[in-house]
């Protein structure tokens, strides 16, 4: 359902939040993991800046059946708050037509921790029901929402550089989660490993959303490689995630997120594994999120209304 003229729906934070539909973002984040790899991949742009910042484009954000595409905008300042800035713009595929403005730090956090609890419930052993986080910021935020709405949980922990944080999650506050959890999550901006191969045991899972940029690292090499390590685009993950960060080859890499859902490969690691998921992020996240914010705002009326061609 589309706004009618050229109207352009603007969606901030408190916008975005009150339209997320857990089930509905999850069937269309599932039905971009399994769709046929693009012919032609997107875009992933990606510069530095002068000074500490630096500034990244996804184009397009396409899905099969949905008539719009996304083009996001970001800049990343570590120390600011919030650390991510800018806009996803949402565009009618037929005719160009901006649609909608939304703020991407909140659209970003969304797709990101709802796509990262999806692959986590799916590779992460059956039985397994304790959780914890390292890093507890809104990318674990939205990560533990998704993950509450999939599975029961029977403990959650967490650590954070800063401890109230954490407990605010809401966690129990620990020095070590992956010392006690069966699934850990890290959410952080490191440059150096946090856990490394001594640091895990078999059959644990570990998701490492931070290693999203060159240089960015959480998990050590000797883990990754001691790892069944499942990413979201094995060229992503060799230029700017995990295996290029680490030094390591593609072969290191058992597949994709897409290939697990799709039955091609085994969701859960042998039991003497440890399992890693290590996403970059993929600019059809966006879409999906967006589009389902936008069908709902537009149904619902939220958001702010302008034309920006009058």
């Amino acid at each position: 359902m589309f706004q009618t003229g050229l109207v352009t729906l603007l969606l901030g934070r408190r916008d975005i939040a009150a339209a997320v539909d857990l089930d509905t973002v999850f069937d269309l984040l599932a039905a971009g993991f399994r769709a046929p790899v693009a012919e032609h991949p997107p875009l992933r742009i990606r510069t530095d800046l002068p000074g500490p910042g630096t500034a990244t484009c996804l184009m397009p954000g396409l899905l099969p059946d949905v008539p719009a595409y996304t083009v996001k905008v970001n800049a990343k300042f570590a120390a600011a708050a919030p650390a991510l800035r800018g806009v996803v713009c949402l565009h009618a595929l037929a005719d160009g037509q901006l649609l909608a403005l939304l703020d991407s730090a909140s659209v970003t956090a969304w797709r990101t921790g709802l796509a990262a609890a999806l692959a986590t419930h799916t590779l992460a052993p059956p039985a397994a029901d304790t959780l914890g986080f390292i890093g507890a910021g809104a990318q674990a935020a939205t990560t533990l929402a998704g993950l509450r709405h999939l599975r029961r949980w029977s403990r959650i922990v967490a650590t954070d550089l800063d401890p109230p944080r954490a407990a605010a999650l809401p966690a129990e506050v620990v020095p070590a989660p992956a010392e006690v959890a069966d699934v850990v999550v890290l959410a952080t901006w490191s440059r150096t490993p946090l856990l490394s191969r001594e640091d895990v045991r078999p059959g644990q899972h570990l998701t490492s959303l931070g290693a999203d940029e060159p240089g960015k690292r959480e998990l050590s090499t000797d883990l990754l490689a001691a790892s069944r390590l499942i990413v979201d685009d094995v060229d992503l993950a060799l230029s700017g995630g995990a295996l290029g960060s680490a030094g390591l080859p593609a072969s290191t890499c058992a597949g994709t997120i897409g290939e697990v859902l799709r039955g091609d490969l085994p969701a859960v690691a042998p039991p003497e594994l440890t399992s890693v998921y290590s996403p970059v992020g993929l600019p059809w996240q966006d879409l999906a999120l967006s589009w389902a914010i936008y069908q709902a705002a537009t149904h619902e009326g939220t958001g702010t209304r302008v034309d920006l061609l009058s």
